[in-house]
């Protein structure tokens, strides 16, 4: 069994900054990849980014140049640092990990953070 919790939400003011954690256990050999998807009401989850265990990132445009993925395959742990927050960055954040383990490869999803960004 695997488990993804996530840390981190909260209510910030436009232009504040927020860090989300995302923490795998279980029974993984692996953690090949980690990244972070985001859900706004009435919108479908769309990407936000991701991080490889070899060190590749990918960004949405969106958030270029405001959030930073970082993580730490030893703790099999990815973070999502914030900056420059806007409203529209508003949404339920789900953490997101390709797992390998003995039996199979497949993807698992935490259960979501609130993090709203509001004056």
């Amino acid at each position: 069994q695997v488990q993804l919790v996530e840390s981190g939400g909260g209510l910030v003011q436009p232009g504040g900054s927020l860090r989300l954690s995302c923490a795998a256990s279980g029974s993984i050999l692996r953690a090949n990849v980690m990244g972070w998807y985001r859900q706004a009401p009435g919108k479908q989850r769309e990407f936000v980014a991701t991080l490889t265990s070899s060190g590749i990132i990918n960004y949405a445009d969106s958030v270029k140049g405001r959030f930073t993925i970082s993580g730490d395959n030893a703790k099999n742990t990815v973070y999502l640092q914030m900056n420059s927050l806007k409203p529209g960055d508003t949404a339920v954040y789900y953490c997101n990990a390709v797992i390998q383990r003995m039996s199979n490869i497949r993807d698992y999803w935490g259960q979501g953070t609130q993090v709203t960004v509001s004056s």
